[in-house]
């Protein structure tokens, strides 16, 4: 994939940043495919993957009464989660996702869907730069999340290899 190549290099060109990643619902795929990358511990610090609300509560920083209300699946909650990241880590660059991989009727989540952010530390304040979703149809629960995965590292080359120019 293109994207693994270029975001090393972006990553590693001056200034030099680092990155940590906060996942739920594609399950460590992107911290998976950022340890496909040669040489990713130049960059990558690390990641956590926090399925409940308990998790993200105690370790990210979500609010849970907030995240409770949409079932921690929210752009809010994206971006508590990528804050929470750089801060757990203290990365200089975050992202993060929360999502459903199939339909969810109970939360009236009639698709899979996502909601990614991307949060940098400047200056000692961690704030979010960029932010989304991402809808899915017609893929089974695995290349959802696979999709989801390769989609919000699209994301974070895009907004890296942006800042560059």
């Amino acid at each position: 994939m293109k994207s693994l190549t270029e975001l090393k290099r972006l990553m590693l060109q001056r200034p030099r940043r680092t990155l940590a990643v906060a996942e739920s619902v594609t399950c460590g795929r992107i911290q998976s495919r950022i340890g496909e990358i040669s040489g990713a511990s130049e960059f990558f610090l690390g990641g956590i993957t926090t399925y409940t609300l308990d998790e993200k509560v105690r370790h990210l920083g979500v609010k849970r009464a907030a995240a409770r209300k949409v079932n921690c699946v929210s752009a809010d909650v994206a971006a508590e989660m990528a804050r929470g990241v750089c801060r757990l880590f203290g990365s200089d660059v975050a992202v993060a996702i929360t999502g459903y991989a199939e339909p969810a009727p109970a939360q009236k989540a009639t698709q899979p869907l996502a909601h990614w952010a991307i949060a940098v530390r400047q200056r000692g304040r961690v704030t979010v730069v960029r932010q989304g979703e991402i809808q899915c149809l017609g893929f089974n629960r695995t290349a959802t999340q696979q999709h989801f995965a390769d989609a919000v590292l699209a994301e974070l080359v895009g907004w890296l290899d942006q800042r560059s120019r």
